[in-house]
């Protein structure tokens, strides 16, 4: 399935050989893509719901009301700076220290969300179409939402950090997303120069938000996770797959 808004800006055609948009002077040459930044949560592994919940109730511990729906709005950005948001928000006692506060409440959601992400399973299909990327000469890299000690505890697990050039953190970077920090973070990590040669991958508003702010050849949606198919529309992207299992066949032009 593939539905683009940045085919009105002719700067997105066929994943495989995109032309570039002419802004004036000599042609430049099509540069193939080259990495691959895919989120984590819903992307890569699966999304059972645990994590709205979990925010919900380290701040509730502490006494900092939210939301689901609050909650929900944010997915896909800095878990730190969801609960400083909320932290921010909150009617708290005089010279409560609300940086301090933060850091105690994500320590525990921290502790909470390693212990169930013990168990969730990669998403169906994901770690063999890392396979058939990598031996195709594609370089991948994740992006998340999480902080070091989270997705470390993932990879392990898994096994996974053999097929990563760069695996950024959202604690390795002042902003998250929707601002482009992350990627740009990621194609220096794995030594890859131009926007146009990156292709982001991602099952939330902000994944896409953040792949457009930065500027990418291709921004990816994909099905496995929160966003669904009228939420993801709405985002400008290059195209909309089922799940990054679809990827392989994506990026060979047959989708």
């Amino acid at each position: 399935m593939e539905i683009s808004r940045r085919q009105s800006l002719k700067r997105v055609g066929a994943v495989a050989g995109i032309s570039s948009l002419a802004l004036g002077g000599p042609a430049r040459a099509v540069l193939p893509i080259k990495l691959i930044v895919l989120d984590v949560g819903g992307t890569i592994i699966a999304d059972r719901g645990d994590i709205p919940e979990l925010l919900r109730r380290s701040l509730a511990h502490h006494g900092v009301e939210s939301t689901p729906q609050e909650i929900n709005r944010r997915r896909g950005a800095s878990k730190r700076e969801v609960i400083r948001h909320f932290v921010g928000e909150q009617s708290l006692a005089a010279g409560t220290d609300r940086e301090k506060l933060t850091d105690v409440i994500y320590a525990e959601f921290t502790a909470e969300v390693i212990a169930v992400y013990r168990t969730v399973p990669p998403i169906e299909g994901s770690e063999d179409a890392f396979r058939q990327l990598r031996q195709r000469g594609f370089l991948l890299a994740t992006t998340t939402g999480f902080d070091r000690p989270i997705i470390t505890s993932i990879f392990d697990r898994l096994g996974w950090n053999v097929y990563f050039a760069a695996v950024i953190c959202s604690d390795d970077v002042k902003q998250g997303r929707p601002s482009p920090y992350m990627l740009f973070h990621a194609m220096e990590t794995a030594g890859v120069n131009s926007v146009a040669e990156v292709m982001a991958v991602g099952d939330t508003p902000l994944d896409l938000q953040a792949g457009w702010n930065a500027g990418l050849r291709a921004v990816v949606g994909v099905l496995s996770g929160v966003g669904t198919a009228e939420s993801l529309k709405k985002e400008p992207h290059t195209h909309i797959v089922r799940s990054v299992a679809d990827l392989p066949a994506l990026l060979a032009g047959k989708l």
